[in-house]
């Protein structure tokens, strides 16, 4: 059997909620603990490595929902994302702590939450557990909920901000 290149392994990550519903399954059985996050992950920086890296520690297997690139607008401004959603996933995928990334076009993450059912439930700490969206599915199912702190000074809008002052 012929070795996958990186290309075709990093490929191997990026998914739709349904493609993966079959390994959700067999990581259940398997007792495998699903952690789920989310963001836009424009310009993949030091925080936000630091970040999943603390999220993947909280289980088995680590699922990060990205924005599209309509959602980010929306949620961003017109001038962003920078980066498209191709190299945003591409490069989420390409972290070995990373084990699926899948895009959403919503608002909010609340479908792919309520699809995925994970065990473990993480935003950063601007967030508290009573306004993270998913939060009430992921409760009621058993699972648990916590956020992270965020590496002072690495923001993507900080480094906008640098760039723009040149």
């Amino acid at each position: 059997m012929e070795a996958l290149s990186k290309r075709e392994l990093i490929d191997k990550k990026l998914h739709t909620v349904e493609s993966i519903q079959h390994w959700l399954n067999i990581w259940k059985l398997q007792d495998k603990k699903v952690v789920f996050t989310n963001g836009c992950f424009d310009i993949l920086h030091l925080g936000h490595v630091d970040y999943l890296a603390k999220a993947a520690a909280k289980g088995d297997i680590l699922i990060v929902g990205v924005n599209t690139d309509a959602s980010v607008s929306k949620l961003k401004g017109s001038n962003r994302p920078i980066t498209n959603q191709v190299s945003r996933t591409t490069l989420l995928a390409s972290l070995f702590f990373v084990n699926v990334v899948i895009l959403f076009d919503e608002e909010t993450p609340l479908q792919l939450i309520t699809a995925i059912q994970p065990d473990v439930l993480i935003k950063g700490s601007d967030y508290t557990v009573d306004n993270i969206v998913g939060a009430d599915v992921v409760l009621k199912k058993g699972g648990s909920v916590a956020t992270i702190d965020f590496v002072e000074g690495y923001s993507t809008s900080a480094i906008e901000q640098k760039i723009k002052r040149g």
